[in-house]
């Protein structure tokens, strides 16, 4: 017999008040936002040890991802980072007041600049990076191996499907609503 979980019984409450609104949807949709709450809980429980929030985390991430010299122009972090321009403007004059972050000329465009990665930031980045894989790996430690590769390309099939996955950069139309009924 299979055991019930959390989105069993949200899904099993819903169907007894709604039965002809729900669909296999919204059992994948409660399933993917509590296992992206689960994994995003874990990571940001490790980051004050760091020293960072969250959002200082993602900015160090994204710098670091965008390969050497790990930098980038503050649009392109805001869109990245789906954070407003003031947002991101906080976040990064946090990062260089700490050294992590320096602001530099925009070689390509001479009125623009560059948000870079310092020598601390890119230890720190790479610390983080490291820290958040296994606080995933942690959460994810009783799912065979063969359930995780199965999962993530069955997923791939469905962001494929849908054609809705944002990809990092590219600028974002909306906020993504809460989904689904609760």
């Amino acid at each position: 017999m299979r055991s019930t979980d959390p989105a069993d019984e949200l899904i099993a409450a819903w169907r007894a008040e709604l039965p002809d609104v729900l669909g296999p949807e919204t059992e994948l949709v409660k399933r993917v936002t509590l296992l992206a709450r689960a994994l995003g809980d874990a990571v940001d429980a490790e980051l004050p040890g760091l020293g960072l929030t969250p959002a200082e985390y993602d900015v160090l991430a994204a710098l670091r991802r965008a390969g050497a010299p790990y930098a980038r122009r503050p649009n392109d972090l805001t869109r990245a980072l789906l954070l407003s321009s003031g947002g991101t403007s906080n976040v990064v004059n946090r990062l260089a007041a700490r050294g992590l972050v320096a602001r530099r000329p925009d070689p390509d465009d001479r009125r623009g600049t560059l948000v870079a990665l310092t020598a601390e930031g890119v230890a720190l980045a790479e610390e983080a990076v490291r820290t958040s894989t296994a606080s995933h790996a942690a959460v994810l430690a009783a799912v065979p191996e063969p359930v995780l590769a199965a999962a993530a390309a069955a997923l791939r099939e469905v962001f494929a499907a849908a054609g809705t996955m944002p990809r990092p950069g590219a600028p974002a139309a909306r906020r993504p609503r809460r989904p689904g009924p609760g």
